[in-house]
């Protein structure tokens, strides 16, 4: 079971994070302009994190097993789409189909770990999660550089094709987890309508503002509109029984500070599109090459994901989600160091690169279990599908902002400047993550997670076996 769950959450990252390291391959290929790449890459992650609430829920009422086979389901025919793509049509709604696979896969996984494990084994089961997810997208920054350079950018999408073949394969004997539930089935169909409308508007907003013009009537519009859902959405869901998200789960301050914490921390995926750009574009790196950048960061993540439980399991969650931020957070800042030479320059991106996947594999862990620990036994989907729309749309409006930060200076020539400023950006996400983890978090945090009685875990395994 964990291992097919593992490679479901793979897929996620060989499509969502190679794509970041092909940019020029895939331009080139398809002929098509940078803006509409960018926006096809910051899809996944946008229509990933509007739906992922709703398939949280849906998993809680109709079966986690389920919706995770939806997932596998839909990354095949998404990846199918950008196999067969000739141009932005197909590459958009393959793209989109696989933020909606990443919406079915993370929250139903993450529930079905909530569902067959307690205490140390659940922090234990979540390392491996983790080290799908986290690390994850280092396998897929090193792979897909590898691939692209030497198969073709299209070829990661295969190997993607058949990592969901074989999650699948490896899940079928998982029993079904939902919760216990009478009466017909209920959906908020008006928050989500109003949920999507607004990501929509701001997504537009951040990445179209400046071709629009940051004072013209669109560009005001949109902003209008997202200001106007943002409000109108509270105002819905704190009125409604059956509500797309239940607010009441923020009232935990340690799942709050996880979940905003997760969210900033995946903003900083932005620089991952600065720098694998710049070293592209300026400073003419291959594909494969700027993927060989990222080799620390795989090492770095996979090696410290099981550090991170086990610091976790010793002195709580606060100190590793600390300083797991802070370590990424000064590995961003040294990307940002353009206007070194090109060897120097080299080497502090390698650098940064590995102190960024050593922070987040110290948070990873600590982080999920804090989100996943503070949840409803019968809401775990629901609340690990806000948890994980966290990370999709820190995702997608960090890329976002980061994109439009380095495309509005690059546009004048000057690609260090791009660089360095659309990192500064990133720095900033890092610097509010370990505020919102400070002020938030308590300090007991995680360590009462491994009181759970023996029998229980027991009772678990049983099932499991049965």
């Amino acid at each position: 079971m964990i291992i097919g769950i593992v490679f479901g959450v793979i897929t996620f990252w060989l499509f969502a994070q190679a794509m970041v390291n092909v940019v020029p391959a895939v331009q080139e290929d398809l002929g098509i302009s940078l803006g509409t790449l960018n926006i096809a890459i910051s899809l996944t992650a946008l229509f990933s994190g509007m739906f992922i609430v709703a398939a949280g829920g849906l998993a809680d009422k109709i079966g986690r097993k389920k919706i995770a086979n939806i997932g596998f389901i839909l990354s095949i025919i998404g990846s199918l789409c950008l196999v067969f793509a000739q141009g932005s049509a197909l590459l958009i709604i393959g793209r989109v189909i696989q933020g909606l696979s990443a919406a079915c896969i993370m929250p139903s996984t993450i529930a079905l770990m909530k569902a067959y494990f307690e205490g140390a084994e659940r922090q234990r089961a979540l390392s491996f999660w983790s080290i799908g997810s986290w690390g994850g997208s280092g396998v897929a920054s090193f792979a897909g550089g590898t691939i692209a350079t030497y198969l073709g950018w299209r070829w990661i999408f295969i190997f993607s094709i058949v990592f969901a073949i074989i999650g699948l394969f490896l899940l079928k004997d998982t029993p079904e987890s939902k919760q216990e539930s009478a009466g017909r089935f209920k959906f908020d169909y008006a928050g989500l309508a109003i949920f999507i409308v607004t990501m929509l508007a701001l997504n537009v907003f951040i990445s179209y503002g400046a071709d629009f013009g940051w004072t013209s009537p669109l560009t005001l519009g949109l902003l209008a509109v997202t200001i106007v859902g943002l409000i109108a959405f509270i105002q819905v869901e704190r009125k409604k029984d059956i509500v797309l998200i239940d607010f009441a789960v923020f009232k935990n301050k340690p799942y709050t500070g996880a979940t905003i914490s997760n969210f900033l921390l995946n903003g900083i995926a932005g620089t991952l599109v600065v720098a694998n750009t710049y070293v592209q574009v300026g400073r003419g790196f291959s594909s494969f090459q700027s993927g060989m950048l990222s080799l620390g960061y795989l090492v770095a993540v996979l090696a410290m994901i099981r550090v991170g439980e086990k610091i976790l399991q010793k002195v709580g969650a606060k100190s590793p989600m600390v300083w797991g931020s802070l370590i990424t957070t000064v590995g961003v800042a040294m990307m940002g160091l353009t206007f070194l030479p090109d060897l120097t320059y080299t080497i502090v991106v390698f650098i940064g690169f590995a102190l960024f996947g050593l922070g987040l594999g110290i948070y990873a862990t600590p982080s999920t279990d804090t989100s996943v620990s503070n949840a409803p036994a019968d809401k775990v989907g629901e609340a690990a599908g806000v948890y994980k729309m966290a990370s999709s749309l820190g995702s997608a409006f960090g890329v976002a902002i980061s994109a439009t930060v380095y495309g509005a200076i690059a546009a004048n020539g000057n690609l260090e400047a791009a660089a360095s400023t659309g990192i500064v950006v990133n720095v900033i996400f890092g610097i509010l993550a370990i505020l919102s983890i400070i002020f938030l978090v308590p300090s007991d945090a995680g360590k009462s997670s491994n009181t759970v009685k023996k029998e229980t875990i027991s009772n678990k395994r049983q099932q499991i076996a049965e």
